[in-house]
């Protein structure tokens, strides 16, 4: 998470399970941290009592509200996946995986609305193989490191 200030905004849980904003120093909701992180404002909760780190305790809650409120993109055939991988000991590589096709589908989503908002000089058809051909080439980069890294810790088991 990045904005234009680099200060990160301290939020403390209370007992209650109330959230509170100390920079605005009023109580907020799930929908505040979520629009928070819309709005790219980085932010770190903390346990009042303790001082535990509750960050991404509090934004797997509001991916819980989300799978509520929404069409999910996370099906029951997913989620078992990341399960499964999640609790395998190649932890690391799952998480350099999904961090990496993560970064590639946000770089992917601003070039598609930089395409967009321009007036296309090509036609759509060529726009659209174009970009095709560019997300196959970076998913097969994505799966190479995936499967070379998980190759290499099933090696280190032998």
């Amino acid at each position: 998470m990045t904005s234009d200030s680099d200060e990160i905004r301290l939020i403390k849980k209370y007992p209650n399970r109330r959230l509170y904003d100390t920079q605005e120093s009023r109580y907020i909701t799930l929908d505040d941290a979520l629009k928070m992180v819309m709005d790219n404002i980085p932010f770190k909760v903390v346990d009042q009592k303790t001082g535990e780190d509750l960050t991404r305790s509090i934004l797997l809650q509001i991916i819980m509200e989300q799978e509520h409120s929404s069409e999910s993109p996370f099906n029951t055939e997913i989620l078992s996946e990341f399960i499964r991988n999640y609790s395998e000991t190649s932890r690391q590589n799952f998480s350099s995986f999904l961090q990496a096709s993560m970064k590639l589908f946000g770089e992917q989503q601003a070039a598609l609305m930089k395409h967009m908002s321009k007036s296309m000089k090509t036609t759509p058809v060529d726009f659209w193989v174009d970009l095709t051909r560019q997300n196959l080439q970076n998913m097969q980069q994505i799966q190479d490191q995936f499967f070379k890294a998980k190759s290499s810790g099933n090696s280190e088991k032998e």
